[in-house]
């Protein structure tokens, strides 16, 4: 009897690897694109596909800005709807509802990472990860006419610059009104261009920030962007033609303008060379399933991983195949951040 019921549960064990851990192929995650809403009289000629496809164009679009840089925008301006059709996996109808003869949808939309990734490949542009943060942002005046500085008190940047959510990526955190601050921006006016502002950065506990010094005279409005990454220190200057900051139109366009630079510049930070496919072969202890799909979850959640699958597994261990999209020593270091390291002295790594 103890004969048969040790066969029963081997076999009853077997088969539960064989459910759990199929060689078919495991995508990485997709693209997923929330709340998009989308609204239409409700008429007579009234077709709810159509909304869907205008939603689905929305969800596209809203995408693109994530992942793009907005000087390769133009490249995908003329994409068919059967061309964004063709790289949905799913949608779902998040909330519909009629009001006042109008039609009121939301949707989510669900694409897929590697026909994304390789639409963009195809056009030559190199997407960049997803990744939010958050900077302080300090964004001074400086009249060249009177030779004065605005910092806090009547800086319209200070007072319009989170009013208007054009960002999609950096989240700007501006700094309080201290008084401190303020005398000490005021002592090294003159040498402004120079200062590193570490004083002041430090009370906020950010490793990013952005510092933007504008000088503005009759003709011109430039700016002097200091932009701390961690450690790294990137200096940018732009110019724009003169305006009036009172002008709350013509204000809103700056600023748009400058959001529109500094994300860029994230998403360059951020950048994924998908030319680069570069495949590893890891293999993970069978024995404990958690570990497994917790690897597994990671893999998903790294957007430098296009596709990963389980090619094999044994007794002792679950074989995985990953295409990553970067050197082996970034793969190491994204691991080593989530606290999972690998013996690499083989072909085939083992996590350790």
């Amino acid at each position: 009897m103890y004969y048969f019921k040790t066969i029963y549960i081997f076999f009853l064990i077997l088969a539960l690897n064989l459910f759990f851990f199929s060689t078919t192929n495991v995508k990485a995650k997709s693209f997923q694109v929330k709340e998009i809403e989308i609204s239409e009289p409700f008429q007579e000629m009234f077709d709810k596909n159509s909304v869907i496809d205008n939603g689905f164009k929305k969800a596209f679009k809203k995408l693109i800005s994530l992942l793009v840089k907005s000087n390769d925008f133009a490249k995908i301006e003329n994409i068919q709807l059967n061309e964004i059709k063709s790289m949905i996996e799913s949608f779902t109808i998040q909330e519909e509802k009629f009001i006042d003869q109008q039609y009121y949808l939301k949707i989510g939309v669900n694409f897929d990472k590697r026909k994304i990734y390789s639409y963009l490949e195809n056009l030559n542009i190199f997407p960049s990860q997803i990744k939010s943060e958050k900077f302080l942002f300090i964004p001074l005046i400086i009249n060249e006419k009177t030779d004065s500085i605005i910092v806090f008190d009547s800086n319209p940047l200070y007072e319009s610059w989170n009013s208007e959510k054009s960002g999609n990526l950096i989240d700007f955190l501006l700094p309080t009104e201290d008084l401190e601050d303020f005398n000490l921006i005021k002592k090294n006016i003159d040498n402004i261009e120079n200062y590193n502002f570490e004083q002041i950065i430090k009370k906020y506990f950010l490793n990013y920030s952005i510092i933007s010094i504008i000088f503005k005279n009759e003709k011109n409005i430039n700016v002097l962007s200091k932009i701390y990454i961690k450690d790294k220190e990137i200096i940018l200057n732009n110019s724009f033609k003169s305006f009036d900051f009172d002008n709350k139109k013509d204000l809103v366009n700056f600023i748009n303008k400058l959001k529109i630079i500094y994300e860029d510049l994230w998403k360059e930070e951020n950048e994924i060379n998908t030319s680069i496919k570069l495949p590893l072969m890891i293999k993970i202890d069978n024995k404990n399933l958690d570990i497994s799909l917790k690897i597994e979850n990671i893999f998903k959640e790294i957007d430098l991983i296009s596709y990963y699958s389980i090619k094999n597994f044994d007794k002792d261990f679950i074989y995985y195949e990953v295409i990553f999209n970067g050197t082996p020593q970034n793969f190491i270091k994204i691991m080593n951040d989530r606290n999972y390291s690998f013996d690499t002295q083989n072909k085939i790594w083992v996590l350790k």
